[in-house]
């Protein structure tokens, strides 16, 4: 009988606390709870799993966050190797495009999101530092009259290189940006640069806080994609840029069955034997070929609300660089 009672008294409660949370949501008391990392966890934990992919495998959203993160944890330390042997090196090509799309000028704020290595990051700081000294050069040679002292003063007082340029690295992913860190301390990169850690579904940054976004080869790896588009608009100034590297769909049937060939069949091959690990290489190929097209991808960044959206394909499709504003 007791426990008859005991039974029914716990069923009673959890119907009771089942309507007080229903009435929480409905009355928006629930958004008034704290909103940090531990608070998410737990709202999440109250929320039925939600499938999603991870390459060809079906899994939770939960489960996913934690694969990918494992993956790149596991790749780190040869991230590099892997990207220049994979595609040949054509990956730096790749780079130096976008950074030749977007532009930057001295006193650019730039967000590079899953930049954990730093590749977006150190190109920039070179492009911006190269425009400031060859903007002081023709302000030099406009002024014929100076004296050759007078010339060396104007160099040994130049405090900022970059023209008050920055750029902030954010990366989910610890053992990337350790890396990164460890490539700008080799290559001797310190001013203008920052290393974040945090999560391109929920930025750790004001609203309209840069001038430019970038995010290459790491989209495809988010959770919720159309929530990292809603945030890259967020951060952005009015005016800012939205840039995208990421692997696309090959437009010639050809060159389409080669690629499908080289990717399944020797990708994961290399992973293993020069990063030991065929398991994160076949993911890597698995989630390139769920990626929408450059089309269907170009329509989602329009609905995070940015305009002027436009799209390149490289290399026959094989990668795309994506482009918007927030006007």
């Amino acid at each position: 009988m007791a426990t008859h009672r005991s039974c029914a008294l716990w069923s009673y409660c959890g119907r009771r606390w089942s309507r007080v949370m229903r009435c929480c949501r409905l009355s928006g008391l629930c958004s008034s709870w704290p909103s940090g990392p531990l608070g998410a966890r737990h709202l999440s934990q109250e929320k039925p799993a939600t499938e999603t992919h991870f390459g060809f495998e079906t899994v939770s959203e939960e489960e996913k966050r934690g694969k990918v993160y494992h993956v790149f944890e596991s790749v780190a330390k040869k991230y590099d190797v892997m990207n220049d042997m994979m595609s040949l090196g054509i990956h730096r090509i790749w780079k130096d495009l976008l950074l030749c799309k977007m532009r930057p000028f001295p006193g650019t704020q730039l967000l590079d999101v899953a930049g954990g290595t730093g590749d977006i990051a150190f190109r920039f700081l070179n492009y911006v530092q190269a425009q400031h000294k060859g903007k002081q050069k023709r302000q030099l040679r406009a002024q014929q009259n100076l004296s050759w002292e007078e010339i060396a003063k104007k160099y040994q007082n130049e405090e900022d290189p970059l023209g008050g340029s920055r750029v902030v690295v954010c990366d989910i992913n610890k053992e990337m940006l350790k890396i990164g860190k460890q490539k700008a301390r080799a290559q001797g990169y310190k001013a203008g640069l920052a290393w974040v850690l945090g999560d391109a579904e929920e930025l750790p940054f004001d609203d309209d806080k840069f001038d430019v976004y970038t995010i290459a080869f790491g989209i495809r790896n988010v959770t919720h994609i159309h929530q990292a588009l809603q945030e890259a608009h967020r951060v952005l100034k009015p005016g800012g840029r939205f840039l995208c590297l990421e692997f696309s769909q090959v437009n010639n049937p050809l060159i389409s069955r080669l690629y499908d060939l080289y990717s399944f069949q020797v990708i994961p091959v290399l992973g293993e034997v020069i990063a030991g690990d065929w398991k994160s290489y076949q993911y890597l190929v698995e989630s390139i070929r769920q990626f929408p097209s450059q089309e269907e991808f170009r329509e989602m960044i329009e609905d995070a609300g940015f305009e002027k959206v436009t799209y390149e394909s490289l290399t026959s499709g094989i990668v795309a660089i994506h482009s918007g504003f927030k006007l």
